[in-house]
């Protein structure tokens, strides 16, 4: 029997029951397996994929939705990946315009490498922003902060998602309360017992990442970051709003360093909603 051409193959939605051969999929194309991250994002959001007839997939993506139920106020696209075997033949585009089909008048984001970049422009996506990826062991100094940080409780949540959507500019609620179980910390920035800034860390391969990071100002942020340091053993690896030069240089000077840059790229509107000042670090640049 021949084998189907890849125009011929059907783009379907994935369930978490797929995780195995996602992770497969990722470390095909050289990327950590990332398991703990894919679980999350196929519960939180909406997989697609193409099914290979000899097994596995050939190609797979994520959409978050954030917003009313039924009616996302924006959808941000992550995890966009093509087996190496069936690379550069189309795939990737056609599972990317499936996607935006589907998602009919919702503005989108993603986060595009370089390499990526050309397929989301020949989309009508447009650059909007950076982001700096910074890795490394933070390496804390003598001065203590001004703003107190402890350990979220689950009397915070109500809080955090009323803070997070002011700053985010839609409703988060679904990521929000899947962030205990997710996160192996999740800290907030107090000040008069107000809660202004909150932060996660959550375990990928040897690092933790440190995402959401969303604090009223950026000596908040700061201490937000060294609570989560001083909590683990592990490197810190984030994704910082390069706008935001001041934690950038100070990160810098306490051990992370610059690994990388990714493109934020939106669909339909000309900028993300919310407020960027507030908005230092994003939960994972898969999901925004």
């Amino acid at each position: 029997m021949p084998t189907p051409s890849l125009a011929a193959l059907p783009i379907r939605r994935l369930t978490p029951r797929d995780l195995a051969a996602c992770a497969d999929l990722s470390e095909d194309r050289g990327w950590p397996r990332e398991e703990h991250k894919w679980g999350f994002l196929l519960t939180a959001g909406k997989g697609y994929g193409i099914d290979d007839p000899e097994g596995g997939l050939i190609s797979a993506c994520v959409v978050t939705e954030y917003g009313p139920q039924g009616r996302p106020a924006l959808g941000a696209i992550g995890m966009v990946l093509v087996a190496e075997r069936h690379a550069r033949q189309g795939v990737g585009r056609r599972l990317m315009r499936h996607v935006v089909d589907a998602m009919g008048t919702t503005p989108l984001t993603l986060h595009a490498t370089p390499f990526g970049q050309p397929l989301y422009e020949e989309l009508g996506f447009k650059v909007t922003g950076r982001a700096e990826m910074l890795r490394g062991h933070f390496v804390p100094d003598s001065s203590a902060s001004a703003v107190a940080t402890r350990a979220a409780t689950a009397e915070d949540l109500s809080a955090i998602m009323r803070l997070d959507e002011e700053v985010f500019g839609t409703d988060r609620m679904h990521i929000i309360t899947r962030l205990p179980a997710f996160a192996d910390q999740l800290r907030v920035a107090e000040e008069s017992g107000r809660i202004i800034g909150y932060a996660g860390a959550w375990p990928n391969m040897n690092t933790q990442v440190v995402g959401p990071l969303i604090a009223r100002d950026t000596e908040a942020a700061k201490a937000l970051i060294a609570s989560l340091a001083a909590h683990t053993d592990r490197p810190l690896r984030t994704d910082i709003d390069v706008r935001h030069e001041e934690l950038l240089t100070w990160a810098k000077e306490h051990g992370l360093a610059s690994v990388a840059y990714n493109s934020v790229m939106t669909y339909g509107i000309s900028e993300l909603p919310g407020d960027w000042t507030r908005r230092f670090a994003p939960l994972t640049v898969a999901a925004g």
